[in-house]
Formats: structure tokens, sequence, C-alpha cells
């Protein structure tokens, strides 16, 4: 009983204050200026796309990325290799569990769609890090 009477006390709270928006918008009256609407505000070096935190983590994220491609590209004894699924739909096909054979086989196609992916990636990245590097941000650590 107490949610639902905070619950109430919220949304009126909430109609309170949305209330005279609504009804200059309905006007058609100009509302009044916003500072994020003068043209005098210039935007701060780095907000809002998050570059700063991204150079902070480019060799954590390139780490990430040579540990992903290598279990990807690894051998059949490697788990999560796109070579010890295709072995593990082999053995399905073998046993004629043709259920669990397609459900392995839609996973081995998007791990197999993973490898471009991930080397795109890795790609973009080493073009992030030389943006960073030639403006002299991330800690690299």
């Amino acid at each position: 009983m107490h949610r639902g009477k905070s619950a109430i006390v919220a949304c009126a709270a909430t109609a309170a204050l949305l209330g005279p928006v609504g009804v200059a918008a309905a006007d058609g009256s100009a509302p009044a200026s916003t500072p994020a609407a003068t043209p005098s505000a210039k935007p701060v070096k780095g907000v809002g796309d998050g570059s700063r935190g991204l150079c902070k983590r480019v060799k954590k994220i390139d780490k990430r990325l040579d540990r992903a491609l290598k279990r990807l590209k690894g051998p059949a004894t490697v788990k999560g290799s796109v070579a010890r699924l295709a072995k593990r739909v082999e053995r399905a096909k073998k046993a004629d569990h043709s259920e669990v054979e397609t459900f392995l086989n839609h996973k081995l196609t998007f791990r197999r769609s993973l490898v471009p992916t991930l080397e795109q990636r890795q790609k973009d990245l080493s073009k992030v890090q030389k943006w960073c590097a030639s403006r002299g941000e991330g800690s690299g650590k």
C-alpha cells in the first residue's frame, strides 16, 4: 500500500513540474531560452563522445580482442574455438541428432561471423590508438 501512495505522489509531482511546459507548447508560444540553445555556448573538448575514456582503455580493449581472436582461431582442443564447435556439429550429424546439429550449426555460423567483425574492430581500434597518441591522451595502462 505504501508503494502505491509513493508512486502516485511521484506521478503528481512530475505532472506538476511538466504542466506549464505542456501548456506553453500547446499555446504555441516560444519557450524560455535554455543555456544549451544559446549560440555562444561552446562545447567542452571531449564531452559527449567518450573519447577520453576510450583513449584510457585502448590497450585493454586491444588485449581483449587479441585474446578473443586467438581463442576463436584456435585448434579443436581450445574451448570456444570455431574448430571445436565444427567438430561438435560433425559429431551431432554422425549421431543423427538433427535438432542438436541445427542448434550447433547456427551457433557455428554466428561464431564464424565474429572473426571478421573482431578483426575489423582491431583495425578500427589501431586508428583510434593513433588518434589518441597524436592528441596526447590516454594512459595506455
